[in-house]
């Protein structure tokens, strides 16, 4: 199995099983995003302990590229601070808007280092930023991040 095949694997078994999907109570902020050039539909809830992600549970309709890479974000963030998940955040668009030029470190990001392919194709840049996009929002929503966080868009397209 070469890279590319080994990266559209990680990206099916998210979509088949979905990581902290189901919205769970409890929750510091809640947003949802559309994308309606694809049709996604999401609804994310960011729980909190201090500055500390618990949990980012969510629930979600749509294509398979904005199932996963939420699912992949939530294992990737959870256990984090905001500032550090907004700090992957960040890379992560870096990363989607490059059109897959700029590599994602293995370490740093895990599984989300399977949609560097994804950057590649436009058309679903938006589908794969969709769950990023919300929990950024949910990040400024909750007021973690204080005067850090400078993006809040609420229901957007997920650019």
């Amino acid at each position: 199995m070469n890279v590319e095949e080994m990266y559209q694997q990680i990206i099916l078994d998210h979509y088949k099983e979905k990581h902290h999907s189901g919205l769970r109570d409890g929750y510091a902020a809640e947003v949802s995003q559309v994308n309606p050039s694809c049709g996604d539909e999401l609804k994310l809830r960011l729980h909190l302990d201090g500055d500390t992600i618990t949990d980012v549970s969510y629930d979600s309709v749509g294509c398979s590229i904005s199932q996963a890479s939420t699912s992949v974000m939530t294992d990737l963030v959870i256990g984090k601070t905001a500032e550090q998940a907004q700090q992957l955040y960040r890379g992560f668009q870096e990363m989607m808007r490059s059109r897959g030029t700029i590599s994602l470190d293995e370490e740093a990001y895990e599984d989300a280092v399977a949609f560097q392919g994804v950057a590649q194709l436009m058309a679903r840049v938006k589908c794969a930023m969709l769950g990023w996009s919300a929990l950024e929002d949910a990040l400024v929503e909750s007021d973690v991040l204080g005067d850090a966080g400078t993006h809040a868009t609420q229901t957007t397209d997920a650019s």
